[in-house]
């Protein structure tokens, strides 16, 4: 009789462990990086001679490149061999794309400002017409500042003894009171 299979050895777990790499951690040696950007390694110290490109060192001065190098170098393959542009107009394009995310990072910092000052404006404004009874509007020197208005005056008759005399100095008639 033929034995089914595993009776009694041990079994095997394969662990697998994932490592994160940062996209701008220099991890790839120079013909690494040539392959996976599918050029000779030549080509990127010419690259790096030139500025479009600027790889990591190690401790003993290897070239190190990163993920992002290696995108990099495949935009100027695409730039050169498909768009027919020299290396002169490769630089030129990275300069104005850094020009471009420097701009656009200073319109997002102004915009946040300006959200800023906008949110506290309106909490002025708030604070204002809250306190607006509170407040005595100022008056520049020399200005007319008008008198704040009378109350309106009755007049309630009081008949005094002798007011038929007809005398108007006799205290008879209308004598004005002001309510208050």
């Amino acid at each position: 009789m033929a034995s089914s299979g595993g009776g009694g050895g041990s079994r095997r777990f394969r662990t697998t462990t994932r490592i994160e790499v940062s996209d701008d951690r220099g991890v790839f040696m120079i013909s690494v990086a040539a392959e996976l950007a599918e050029m000779h390694p030549q080509t990127l110290r010419m690259y790096e001679q030139r500025g479009l490109i600027t790889p990591k060192r190690s401790p003993k001065g290897t070239r190190l490149y990163s993920h992002a190098d290696v995108e990099r170098l495949r935009r100027i393959q695409e730039m050169t061999a498909e768009l027919g542009m020299n290396l002169a107009g490769v630089e030129r394009v990275f300069e104005l794309e850094e020009q471009l995310e420097a701009a656009s990072a200073k319109v997002r910092r102004l915009e946040r400002r300006a959200r800023d000052l906008q949110e506290e404006v309106e909490r002025l404004e708030e604070l204002r017409r809250s306190l607006r009874a509170e407040i005595v509007p100022y008056v520049g020197p020399g200005a007319i500042v008008p008198a704040r208005p009378r109350p309106p005056r009755h007049r309630i008759p009081v008949q005094r003894p002798g007011a038929d005399r007809g005398n108007p100095h006799d205290g008879a008639g209308e004598h004005p009171v002001q309510d208050d």
